[in-house]
């Protein structure tokens, strides 16, 4: 089994690789200190086990746990942490298991052994993200076999089609495969509904204009498409126009 080791300190890293040279169920193939280089290391090292911090600069392992889930082959994740509260939301990220720090050398093989039975079963847990605990940072979505991540902040809206949500962002377009009514409820705080099927980020709205038929379209900044408007909607757009306008 490759281990791949994720803790932003040093010394917690070590410990772990000094505890996996005991075993005979895997070797440690590689290192990272954030979430955002385990989505990096997994891709280019392919790891059939993450020892996964949680509380990380730039993407903390919850996160990347979910955006994990979206590869065509995820790895079996074990978190590993000093933070006991966070144990629902792992398990909600599908993780295999769960250490609290400082972790016992006897616990980290049960949860080894535990892995590679679930990597036996090629991981049909681990196939599906869970709805995440806390609001991401980032959009991610497959592009055949690598994670490709989109910042929150630059997705301009999203757009249901058939099976699919297309993510338009400020540098294109992706297809995700989550319900728009999830992206809604998990971004409340961030995204307006303008269309049964079109959920905008409120930070990139520019103004009203009218098609030739003079129904309502929405506009928004960087962007070069307009946006239909249903009726039910355009009210509370508006009024959110007159905010942003007297508080720019």
């Amino acid at each position: 089994m490759n281990i791949l080791i994720v803790d932003d300190e040093p010394l917690a890293r070590d410990r772990l690789r000094s505890l996996i040279d005991e075993f005979d169920e895997g070797c440690v193939v590689g290192e990272a200190a954030n979430g955002k280089e385990t989505l990096q290391q997994c891709e280019r090292l392919q790891p059939d086990i993450v020892l996964l911090d949680i509380r990380m600069p730039e993407m903390d392992g919850i996160e990347a746990a979910l955006h994990l889930a979206n590869l065509a082959r995820p790895p079996a994740v074990i978190f590993t942490t000093a933070y006991g509260e966070h144990a629902l939301a792992a398990f909600e990220a599908h993780a295999v298991d769960y250490l609290l720090k400082p972790i016992r050398k006897a616990r980290l093989l049960e949860a080894l052994q535990k892995a590679q039975q679930l990597n036996r079963a090629q991981l049909q847990s681990l196939q599906q993200a869970a709805e995440p605990s806390a609001m991401r940072s980032h959009i991610s979505a497959r592009a055949r076999e690598t994670i490709q991540l989109i910042p929150l902040d630059e997705v301009l809206y999203f757009r249901a089609d058939h099976k699919y949500v297309a993510v338009r962002h400020l540098h294109g377009e992706v297809l995700i495969e989550e319900p728009l009514k999830s992206l809604e409820q998990e971004f409340a705080s961030l995204t307006l509904r303008i269309h049964r099927n079109t959920l905008i980020c409120q930070q990139h709205l520019a103004g009203i204009t009218k098609d030739a038929e003079g129904h309502p379209q929405l506009l928004l900044r960087g962007c070069d498409e307009a946006l239909p408007i249903s009726r039910r909607h355009l009210s509370e757009i508006k009024n959110l126009l007159k905010q942003l306008s007297k508080h720019p």
